[in-house]
């Protein structure tokens, strides 16, 4: 699980199926599925990746039947990727939106979405923390558009 998640990204980030099957040959079937659960592109070409929101609502469709090993990995990912948001907010404000393919609404729609899903699947620390991230982040931002 931990090398899982140390490679969580790396498909999506650093070459598609290839790198999948490259995780797969050098750290075996176990570790693939879970960065293959991670991941919501497997194009070659990062350019290629379908839309944002095509992704992302494919992802959490596919999150819900998702291993536990898997779903551990991802929340533990979205709960650093919303405190990292929340802590750059607290500095640069609204700023930090323009820092992604899609603004704050998307943003907080994704995070809340996924919320929804580990939740479904059992609450404990993880689950509860990105709640609270996103919550915090929600009301700090709250009258921005976007």
């Amino acid at each position: 699980m931990v090398i899982g998640a140390l490679l969580h990204d790396a498909v999506e980030d650093e070459g598609g199926l290839p790198r999948l099957r490259d995780i797969e040959a050098n750290f075996g079937k176990g570790v693939a599925k879970i960065v293959e659960g991670c991941t919501d592109s497997f194009e070659e070409d990062s350019s290629r990746k379908q839309e944002w929101e095509l992704r992302k609502k494919s992802y959490i469709d596919r999150l819900r039947n998702e291993p536990e090993g898997t779903l551990l990995v991802s929340a533990a990912d979205k709960v650093y990727n919303a405190r990292a948001i929340l802590e750059d907010y607290r500095e640069h404000g609204a700023a930090v939106w323009s820092r992604f393919k899609r603004g704050r609404n998307e943003q907080l729609w994704y995070f809340a979405e996924l919320s929804k899903v580990y939740e479904k699947r059992g609450s404990n620390r993880l689950t509860e923390e990105l709640k609270r991230v996103v919550c915090e982040l929600t009301q700090l931002s709250a009258g921005e558009s976007g």
